[in-house]
């Protein structure tokens, strides 16, 4: 039967030093095995000559360094403002991009679900913008991997600065 063990994570600094270890920084993570399990001691570069005394493994490793996020060209009010436009507009295509909208705004917690109702063999969802507590039916188009290419094309140059594609989606001046 197989151990578990738990092994901390990398823990930041250096354990002879205990200097912060920076981002993208190579180190040595060192394990001792102790009864109540494994001990890890991370070493920097500049502190590490061989591994120390009674080490049961070690490894060479480097500091994660932190993702920023890219901020996008389009805010979360032109979001709102495109996906209330699009609310009665009976085009396939456009109806499309407003549902894809609504999964963004979903997701943004801009926009909350409330119920699923079957109209005429097509599923609409009911949801809600917090901010002013009104209620948008949108339909779920029910997409084919064609129409979701279409809607990423145009959604992908609207979110990076395309404002012209904001046109060719909404067809009508703000």
């Amino acid at each position: 039967m197989l151990k578990e063990y738990s092994i901390a994570p990398q823990s930041g600094t250096c354990s002879v030093t205990q200097r912060s270890l920076a981002e993208g920084e190579i180190y040595y993570a060192v394990l001792f095995e102790t009864p109540e399990g494994f001990d890890r001691r991370d070493f920097s570069l500049e502190a590490w000559s061989e591994p120390p005394q009674g080490f049961y493994c070690y490894w060479k490793s480097r500091v994660p360094v932190r993702q920023t996020r890219k901020q996008l060209f389009v805010d979360a009010e032109v979001l709102i403002n495109l996906f209330q436009r699009l609310e009665n507009n009976d085009e396939p295509v456009k109806q499309h991009f407003r549902f894809v909208l609504a999964l963004i705004l979903l997701r943004k917690r801009l926009l909350k679900y409330d119920q699923t109702e079957h109209r005429s063999g097509q599923e609409w969802w009911k949801m809600r913008m917090p901010r002013d507590q009104s209620e948008h039916w949108v339909l779920n188009p029910r997409m084919n991997d064609e129409q979701i290419q279409t809607v990423s094309q145009q959604l992908s140059a609207i979110l990076h600065g395309d404002a012209g594609a904001l046109d060719n989606v909404s067809g009508d001046s703000p």
